[in-house]
């Protein structure tokens, strides 16, 4: 689970939002991962059928709070089944799609935003200062490799440090393995002390990296939680359209990139538009948001009569793609816990990115990193990870034509 912390992290979250593991035992052995939007009695029976450990889905299985679990009922049937398997259910909801490249970037890539900003702050992320005292042998490779790890970032500079050279004492102990010096006797060492900022959803990843190419058989190290801000995170994004297009030129480019039948548009088909707001799941509480901050148009799903009239007063164009173009989610982040298991295994790993692109988003459907459902990557233990083919949404569109 602490890897699926790092791609969406809990403290993401919106307050009261139930994540993480909702069904199942945290000590439950994974060989076999299955992502998911939500469990459907479908992908239930898919998970069963594929045997899968662990079900990672982005709705809650029972997030609307109830009394009763009734295996007489389809739903019901489909949980009773989940723990008769001792399959684990993990939900990653509004930590994902407030996660530095999370749902709301891969809406952004795909609809074309260009440095995208963030609409709806909902938090900033902690900050810490670390300060490794390195031998001066080691110190690039620390240095190098805390970096890489994700420490370091300030703006658009990685890698930021300040080193001060000094010296270093300690007695080595009997039992000990001490990389200078002897046993028995007071060392003297010249070191350098390595100071660097990390983000707290990069802390465990950047002390893994300095701990692995540091060469003391004991690290000194210092960690101290900061008052500084850091980046803001939250939902939605909003920014300029790489081409500006009409209203219904946009819709069809999100109808053809995020794989949909069909959409619903608020406002003139021949509209022109610029600047584009996107909001992952049920968008209509960012109507006010997004005609505030000055976008001509909303992509989201969900909008109701009365919202849609909110946005016509406030001259905000809608695309309503259903809260089902939310599936993105399980191609996506199976790509990024692969990724992740990789580079546990012992892969290569450079600086992550902050430029808010997303690994797999792409600018069409099916560019970037292909995730397919029958691909399987081999990692730490032989994990498997898969995403669910039976995922549908249950909505169909019937129409005849667009009326102006």
């Amino acid at each position: 689970m602490r890897l699926l912390e790092r791609i969406a992290p809990p403290e993401r979250a919106l307050r009261d939002d139930p994540i993480g593991l909702a069904l199942g035992r945290e000590d439950r052995p994974v060989r076999r991962v299955m992502f998911a939007l939500e469990a459907t009695p479908a992908v239930v029976e898919e998970a069963l059928d594929r045997g899968i450990d662990l079900l990672v889905v982005h709705h809650h299985p029972l997030y609307r709070p109830t009394r009763t679990i009734r295996t007489d009922r389809a739903d019901g049937r489909a949980l009773a089944r989940l723990l008769q398997a001792d399959v684990a259910v993990y939900v990653m909801h509004t930590n994902a799609d407030a996660a530095d490249d999370g749902l709301n970037d891969v809406f952004a890539a795909r609809v074309g935003l260009e440095a995208p900003d963030v609409l709806e702050v909902t938090g900033r992320e902690a900050l810490f200062k670390l300060a490794v005292f390195v031998p001066a042998s080691h110190h690039e490779a620390v240095l190098q490799a805390i970096g890489d790890a994700g420490a370091g970032w300030i703006g658009n500079y990685s890698h930021c440090t300040f080193n001060t050279p000094g010296t270093g004492t300690f007695w080595a102990r009997e039992g000990a393995d001490p990389f200078l010096g002897k046993i028995g006797e007071l060392t003297r060492a010249d070191e350098i002390r390595l100071e660097t900022i990390v983000p707290a959803g990069r802390l465990d990843a950047v002390l893994q990296a300095m701990l692995a190419v540091h060469p003391y058989e004991e690290v000194a190290y210092d960690l101290y939680p900061l008052a500084n801000e850091g980046r803001p995170y939250g939902l939605g994004r909003i920014g300029r359209l790489r081409s500006p297009m009409t209203l219904a030129a946009l819709a069809a480019l999100v109808a053809e990139r995020f794989g949909l039948e069909g959409v619903r548009i608020v406002g003139d088909p021949e509209r022109p538009v610029t600047r584009a707001a996107v909001y992952s799941g049920s968008g209509a509480r960012a109507i006010p948001m997004a005609a505030a901050r000055g976008a001509d148009v909303l992509i989201t799903g969900d909008v109701g009569y009365h919202d849609a009239r909110e946005a016509e007063a406030l001259g905000l164009a809608v695309i309503d793609g259903g809260h089902h173009m939310e599936k993105w989610f399980a191609p996506h982040f199976a790509g990024r816990f692969r990724a992740l298991l990789a580079e546990a295994e012992g892969g290569e790993s450079g600086p992550p990115s902050r430029s808010g692109t997303p690994s797999g988003a792409g600018d069409r459907a099916g560019e970037g990193r292909s995730v397919r459902t029958d691909q399987e990557t081999a990692a730490p233990e032989s994990v498997a990870v898969v995403v669910a083919e039976a995922d549908r949404d249950p909505f169909r569109f019937m129409v005849r034509s667009l009326a102006p």
